[in-house]
């Protein structure tokens, strides 16, 4: 098994969520070597929350799942990419399918491009999941 470097960043390592289908990039989000064992053991993306400083099962207060289908890690054991299989459709916190659904164009004007798969007021009783 292969050991991933939790020392060298404080014990974060950075978890990109990639669609296993598409290829998109849905989210971008943090692991500690407890998140890690957790995804392994369970198949499903658990993350590191900064905020709450505790484990982030996803979709545990959505429903949104990330059921994980293939791990990359990169060339110093210290990123990954969990290539997922995004259950529900949207793996933003903010009802949208990704994270990166705002688009700096050229003149500096910005575009939304994604329209919301939930309303995130009802699904955790607060605007935006924040």
């Amino acid at each position: 098994m292969i050991e991933l470097d939790f020392a060298k960043c404080g014990g974060l390592i950075p978890a990109i969520a990639q669609d296993h289908r598409t290829g998109d990039v849905l989210m971008l989000a943090y692991i500690n070597e407890e998140a890690w064992q957790e995804t392994l053991a369970t198949g499903k993306a658990v993350y590191y929350s900064r905020s709450r400083k505790s484990l982030w099962r996803k979709g545990e207060s959505s429903g949104n799942v990330q059921l994980v289908k293939e791990i990359l890690v990169d060339c110093d054991n210290d990123t990954v990419i969990f290539k997922i299989d995004q259950i529900g459709g949207a793996a933003c916190h903010t009802g949208h399918r990704s994270c990166f659904f705002t688009h700096l164009l050229p003149d500096g004007s910005v575009s939304v491009d994604e329209e919301l798969l939930f309303d995130p007021e009802k699904v955790y009783g607060k605007k935006e999941g924040k």
